[in-house]
């Protein structure tokens, strides 16, 4: 079984099952595809997720974030084009494209409406935070009457 993120041995960890599969894993594994996709890190922390894509050469514009259906997308464009003139008749032009699209199943325990994202030295990272019902409570001391 391929999965997004393996805890020591053979059972799943507790993201892998929050975050079910990486849906492009499901639908490309084996495949040639995934050899374009960048690589990410997921990180459970007390108060929620961070997602981390590590996209370097592209600019915070050319990201596209969507979050339908409990479904967090990521996608990235960039197109670049070289020019070079050998000489008055001749003119030659490469164009060049860089695009991703990776798609993550969220938890219900997410707080959707306060998820943030920044990019910063080639890494996208996506803060998830738990909604306050979901986070771990610390023990406490239970009063008999």
């Amino acid at each position: 079984m391929n999965s997004l993120v393996r805890s020591n041995g053979n059972f799943p960890s507790l993201i892998e099952n929050f975050f079910g599969r990486d849906m492009n894993e499901f639908f490309n594994a084996g495949t040639a595809a995934m050899s374009n996709v960048p690589a990410v890190n997921v990180v459970e922390h007390s108060d929620g997720f961070r997602i981390e894509v590590a996209a370097p050469g592209l600019k915070k514009e050319d990201f596209k974030l969507q979050l339908s259906h409990n479904n967090l997308t990521i996608s990235a464009f960039k197109e670049t084009q070289n020019e070079e003139k050998e000489n008055e008749k001749y003119t030659r032009r490469e164009f060049s494209y860089t695009s991703f699209q990776r798609t993550f199943m969220l938890p219900n325990s997410v707080d959707a409406e306060n998820i943030q994202a920044s990019y910063t030295d080639g890494v996208l990272k996506i803060d998830i935070p738990k909604r306050e019902e979901a986070k771990v409570k610390p023990p406490r001391q239970i009063e008999i009457g």
